[in-house]
């Protein structure tokens, strides 16, 4: 364990899941920082059709138990645990990834969020280097220190060899296509890399709807807001090297993108969309890439293929808060054949992650 999560943790993983802290706990938290049964018949991870989970979530000990995180596969957490549920359901590689921090983060002092970065990263790239050949990571960025940003993309890629870069999809309702993230991503955009997108709430709209949680409909839509925000700011024609990885289907995305494009088209006069979308909505839609977390719904896959070719389609749990054996049995249930559920569940993954081609 590094240091930095050595130090005293009280109150400070709400960075690690918005939906179990308050803002504020968060902030003062990570102040404090810085100073399920086997599915079976299914192939065995050592088997010829292993499984590549893109949305499998990590925790350092201390920070996971200062969460108070409910749950029996949530209390249990450790990095042995997570080797027994990907073992027990045919799961060869987890990419690791933290569940985003509130969009508070962007109150944190730059020290303090810098220091809780290279934390995290830390602590993911140990888990790597310990089981070769099961983890690989999504190294996490806070995005809102620009400077800081641009070093911890060097050392997560140059020196941690992270497999990609993961960010939340707003901060403080201002989303990735805001003109103050353009050199971040003109950075990931040289490095190639993949970008993946994990949702949180903003301060527009959390608990809006009294007596629905902000992860029934909230989450879903702020991944969508992201996408959006990208797509109209016309960032996405300068970003053609990053491979973009959207959580639990992409939110609302496959049921908006046609209303979405069509409403643009009448709504955008004088070529204004043709100057931020030369292809137009769908081109971009169609190269996003798209994980099952939590999504592998009859009716969630049925949208989501009637937009992308299931080549852009990534087996995801959600772990530890959906466990993997139910996004398997989801997926079998929502009408695929058997040939697109392998290539979901194990070939499309080697498109975003090169660690996985060797």
């Amino acid at each position: 364990m590094s240091a930095f999560f050595a130090s005293d943790t009280a109150s400070s993983c709400a960075a690690v899941c918005a939906c179990h802290s308050s803002r504020r706990g968060f902030l003062r938290g990570a102040s404090a920082l810085a100073g399920a049964a086997a599915l079976p018949g299914l192939a065995s991870a050592q088997g010829a059709a292993a499984r590549i989970d893109t949305h499998h979530h990590f925790y350092p000990p201390d920070v996971k138990k200062a969460a108070g995180l409910a749950g029996p596969l949530i209390d249990k957490w450790s990095p042995q645990v997570s080797l027994d549920e990907m073992d027990r359901n045919g799961v060869q590689w987890s990419i690791l990834s933290i569940a985003s921090a509130p969009s508070d983060w962007a109150r944190l002092d730059v020290e303090t969020s810098r220091k809780f970065v290279r934390g995290i990263n830390d602590f993911g790239a140990k888990m790597v280097a310990d089981k070769p050949g099961r983890y690989g990571l999504f190294a996490f960025l806070s995005m809102t220190d620009v400077d800081g940003t641009l070093k911890e993309i060097e050392y997560a890629f140059d020196t941690l060899k992270a497999d990609g870069i993961g960010i939340p999809t707003g901060w403080l309702n201002i989303y990735p296509g805001d003109e103050k993230f353009a050199p971040i991503f003109a950075e990931l955009n040289r490095r190639k890399a993949t970008v993946y997108f994990h949702p949180t709430t903003q301060p527009c709209c959390a608990g809006i709807v009294p007596g629905v949680g902000d992860s029934w409909s909230e989450v879903p839509q702020d991944t969508t807001r992201a996408a959006l925000s990208l797509m109209f700011s016309g960032s996405l024609p300068k970003m053609r090297d990053i491979k973009f990885l959207w959580s639990h289907g992409g939110g609302t995305i496959p049921m908006i993108a046609e209303r979405v494009d069509w409403l643009s088209s009448k709504q955008m006069p004088n070529g204004a969309r043709e100057k931020v979308l030369p292809e137009g909505p769908m081109a971009e839609f169609k190269r996003f890439y798209y994980d099952t977390a939590n999504a592998g719904y009859p009716g969630s896959i049925a949208a989501l293929t009637k937009l992308v070719d299931t080549s852009h389609i990534v087996f995801g749990t959600d772990y530890p808060y959906v466990t993997t054996d139910w996004n398997m049995r989801a997926l079998r249930r929502a009408g695929l054949t058997e040939g697109e559920i392998a290539a979901i569940e194990t070939q499309n993954a080697k498109a975003l992650v090169p660690r996985l081609k060797a």
